[in-house]
């Protein structure tokens, strides 16, 4: 049997394809379709009448398999990947015959975004739908070659734990044979507990959950986080300059092997410059009130002035990317490090999307219990985590990356849920 290959591989030459079937014309005497695979899509031609018969019975999106021979040609069709041949075919399989379809996959139809999830597999084969994937794809790919080519191990923490990882107001508790357990809202902790277990430089890549009543376009309740964590730092500063770096590392292999799909999504994208500028608290009170946004001091940010500020950055320092250092440790986790009132907890935003948390993590058991009694936490809820740090802790920081916002602000999606294959947010769980 003739090998299968992908649309993208076509030369010359007699060929085997299988794909779906993305357009279909017939002309009478000469029918055309469209074959789709997830590398492309070529013209194909049917002109031998012993195949009319098949042809008549195929479908939009029904899944074949063409054997045929490679030609020259112009296509102008816009769809169309493989502009300069098409296939004159010499046999169809029909493997897999698609009922009509319950969304349109046209690119000028616009369907609501809540109808085109609920039939997301379908969705999905919108190249242009397939392109944001691709290109995350990429952006994971280059940020992880970075970390190792870093000295960074790659670690894997546990997803279901047995305490709240913060203040355990937002997290979805589970069933853990008759006890209750929690799905994590960040791998922090357990990525100190490795550095104080001597890794030193590590990184983890995987979900958490958030139980947040957030019905916004960049929330959602289950989301993909790249963490690292760094041991023996001087200051934040040091965990400012690693992200920045891994950020950069993603994008340039985005503008490596994607520049089809960005073109699809109309999307230029251009490898920023290092260092982010740093606008830092308290002096950020400041800025807004001369932006006309007064927030009283020792309080954290709302949307508002989030836009503002990233207006003010663009202005002043023409990038998208910078850093708010310093957030008050009043609207901060017990863990993060403070000497003042103010802590070295680090967010990273592209324009008004935050895109991470991170910062200096406190390593001094007295002031991390401390930290526990001031917020309030109970001692013993959290002596599964606090223990450790009894017997020799470095100096360390990190952060979290959030995938699906890394990707929607660079894309300029409207909405996250159009980063994430199937999102999960406070009214949907399927499919």
């Amino acid at each position: 049997m003739q090998k299968r290959i992908e649309i993208a591989e076509i030369k010359t030459g007699k060929v085997f394809l299988k794909g779906w079937i993305h357009e279909l014309r017939d002309l009478g005497k000469i029918k055309f379709l469209l074959l789709r695979d997830s590398s492309g899509i070529v013209q194909c031609v049917v002109k031998e009448e012993k195949l009319f018969e098949k042809f008549s019975n195929l479908t939009l999106e029904s899944v074949v398999a063409i054997g045929g021979i490679v030609r020259k040609s112009r296509i102008k069709s816009k769809e169309v990947t493989k502009k300069d041949i098409e296939i004159e075919v010499k046999k169809i399989d029909l493997l897999s015959k698609a009922e009509p379809l319950p969304i349109s996959l046209k690119q000028e139809i616009k369907t609501g975004l809540a109808k085109r999830l609920d039939f997301r597999p379908i969705d999905l084969r919108k190249r242009r739908n397939t392109a944001i994937f691709k290109i995350q794809s990429a952006l994971i790919e280059g940020m992880q070659k970075w970390l190792e080519d870093n000295g960074f191990v790659h670690v894997f923490t546990p997803c279901i734990i047995g305490s709240g990882s913060e203040s355990g107001a937002e997290v979805f508790c589970v069933d853990y044979f008759g006890s209750k357990a929690f799905l994590r809202q960040d791998p922090q902790l357990h990525r100190q507990l490795c550095i104080i277990a001597g890794f030193e430089k590590i990184y983890d890549l995987g979900p958490n959950w958030r139980a947040e009543k957030s019905d916004t376009t960049k929330h959602l309740t289950e989301h993909r986080c790249m963490a690292v964590e760094i041991a023996f730092i001087r200051t934040e500063q040091d965990i400012m300059r690693i992200e920045e770096k891994i950020i950069l590392a993603g994008i340039k292999n985005v503008l490596k092997k994607c520049s089809e799909e960005l073109g699809l999504l109309g999307v230029k994208l251009r490898t920023p410059k290092i260092p982010f500028p740093e606008i830092r608290f308290p002096k950020i009170y400041q800025i807004l009130e001369k932006l006309g946004k007064r927030i009283e001091e020792g309080k954290d940010l709302d949307a508002e002035s989030e836009k503002l500020l990233s207006s003010y950055v663009e202005k002043k320092y023409k990038t998208s990317f910078f850093f708010v250092n310093g957030f008050p440790f009043e609207v901060k986790p017990f863990y993060v490090y403070h000497d003042t009132k103010y802590a070295r907890s680090v967010d990273l935003y592209f324009r008004n999307i935050e895109l991470s948390s991170g910062g200096q993590r406190e390593h001094r058991y007295e002031i991390l219990m401390k930290n526990i009694k001031e917020k309030k936490l109970g001692e013993k809820q959290l002596e599964w985590f606090t223990q450790f740090f009894k017997y020799g802790v470095p100096p360390h920081g990190g952060f979290a990356i959030g995938i699906e916002r890394l990707t929607q602000a660079l894309l300029g999606l409207e909405n996250i849920r159009e980063a994430c294959l199937f999102p999960r947010d406070m009214e949907r769980i399927l499919p």
